[in-house]
Parts: C-alpha cells; sequence; structure tokens
C-alpha cells in the first residue's frame, strides 16, 4: 500500500476570501478515489485564515488578528471538510504541527504513532501549521515545506502538491509564453532555490520558490514529490490514477515513479 501526502493550497482552496467549495469538493472526491484504490492518504490543508474571514472581517495586515482568523477558521475549515467526507463513509481528523514539532524526537514520535492508528483505521488526518505560534508560516511561506516535513517523518511514498501553477517551467509562463514545463526534474540548482521573483505572483516566496525547497528537502532524502494544478485535477488523477504522466512536474532521483496506489 502506498502512503500519500497530499498539500493543496489557499490560492486553490479559498476565492475572493471565501472557501472554494467546488474546488474543495473536487479535492475529496479525488482523495476518496486513492483510498478506494488502497492508498493511505494525509492532506496538508491551508485556508484557515481565509475561513476565519468568511466569519469575522478582521484586518488580516494586523498579524494577531491573523492569528485569530487562524484559529476562527480552523475547525469551520474542518467541519466543511468533514461534510465533504461522509458520503464517501471517511472519518477525518486534525493535527496541527510546526517546525518545533520537528525538532523534537519525542514529540515527532508522538506524532508519528497517533498518525499511524489513525491511517490503519482508515481515518485521513488534516495537518496544518499552528498558525496562532507559528508566526513565521503566516509572514513569510505557506505549508509546502510543512507537507514535506510531514512526507519525510511520516514515512509517505510520495508528497503531491496541488497549486496555482501546472508544475515546474524552465521560465515563468506568466512573462514567457514559450516556456516549457519541466516534467522531470531529479536536481534542483542552487541558484534556483534563491531566485529573486516579484511579491504577489505564482513565482514568490510561498510560490514555486517554497515548493522547490520542500522539493529539495525530499530529494536529499531520496523522497519524491508530484506538483500539479489543483485548479484542474486531471494530472494528478492521470499520474496518480492511471499511472500517465501526462502534465505536472515529478522530482525523484529514480526516474519515472509508479504513482498507483495498487
Amino acid at each position: 500500500m502506498k502512503r500519500i501526502v497530499v498539500k493543496v493550497g489557499s490560492a486553490v482552496l479559498t476565492e475572493q476570501n471565501r472557501v472554494a467549495k467546488e474546488r474543495l469538493r473536487n479535492l475529496v472526491e479525488f482523495l476518496a478515489k486513492l483510498k478506494a484504490r488502497g492508498c493511505e492518504v494525509m492532506l496538508v490543508s491551508s485556508g484557515a485564515v481565509a475561513a476565519g474571514y468568511t466569519r469575522m472581517k478582521l484586518d488580516k495586515a494586523h498579524l494577531p488578528n491573523k492569528q485569530a482568523l487562524a484559529a476562527i477558521g480552523q475547525p469551520y475549515l474542518l467541519s466543511t471538510y468533514q461534510k465533504k467526507f461522509d458520503p464517501y463513509g471517511i472519518t477525518t481528523a486534525q493535527l496541527l504541527l510546526s517546525a518545533d514539532d520537528f525538532d523534537s524526537r519525542k514529540r515527532t514520535q508522538h506524532a508519528k504513532n497517533a498518525v499511524e492508528v489513525m491511517l490503519a483505521q482508515g481515518v485521513v488526518p488534516i495537518v496544518n501549521e499552528n498558525d496562532v505560534t507559528a508566526t513565521e508560516e503566516l509572514v513569510f511561506g505557506d505549508n509546502d515545506r510543512l507537507s514535506a516535513h510531514v512526507a519525510h517523518f511520516f514515512d509517505a511514498d510520495l508528497l503531491v502538491i496541488l497549486s496555482d501553477i501546472k508544475g515546474y517551467y524552465d521560465s515563468n509562463p506568466k512573462h514567457n509564453p514559450e516556456a516549457r514545463l519541466k516534467k522531470h526534474v531529479s536536481k534542483i540548482e542552487e541558484r534556483e532555490l534563491r531566485v529573486c521573483v516579484d511579491p504577489g505572483s505564482a513565482f514568490a516566496t510561498g510560490g514555486i520558490v517554497t515548493k522547490l525547497q520542500a522539493a529539495q528537502f525530499l530529494l536529499e532524502r531520496n523522497r519524491s514529490m508530484f506538483l500539479a494544478s489543483g485548479f484542474d485535477l486531471r494530472d494528478a488523477h492521470s499520474f496518480l490514477l492511471e499511472q500517465k504522466h501526462e502534465g505536472g512536474t515529478l522530482f525523484s532521483t529514480q526516474g519515472a515513479i509508479d504513482g498507483r496506489c495498487e
């Protein structure tokens, strides 16, 4: 059985400061198909701040407000997920982690023990950064690096990042119509990890840079990552359910891998 960590970001889950329920429903359907094929699935999900904002219109530019919104939105987000999973008979669980948890061997092992029990019982653990205390994540990044740590320390066979970009290109496709998708990457150059880009674009910090950092973390540990669109799940569906690499980027030192659960 394959163990897969799927990470989905705020850009996919939210739209106009609201939870994008149709995309969330499509994501849940996709995860349910993975489980039906025999996969153990963990979900790393952003979106708590946006979910909180639907309940209380606080100024997100003020960090304490943003932390409060995360605390308000997290149970609402988890409730929304559970309602979408209910028709498939799947139970979800909340797991809030921070970098400090992975710095402690004892805390990491405790979390892993709980995850093993949940996965053995068919539960889908839904992981998020502990935003109320993890201020650096709220200010500078997203859950990309968290998901890489989850994939490594919880022994996943593959990390799948579903994003607002379709994969990793040889140049910014928003600026260069001739940009070509890299379907397979086995090595990331140091300059790519430090690239300076315009804030707010898909290639800014929290965009492609943190995804490359996540991929590098896994490549150094002989693990694999697949990056594809979360707006259109056809590439992820083809790769994981049909063993067809039609789109998206596979980061792996192993060459082509079998993405199927069977």
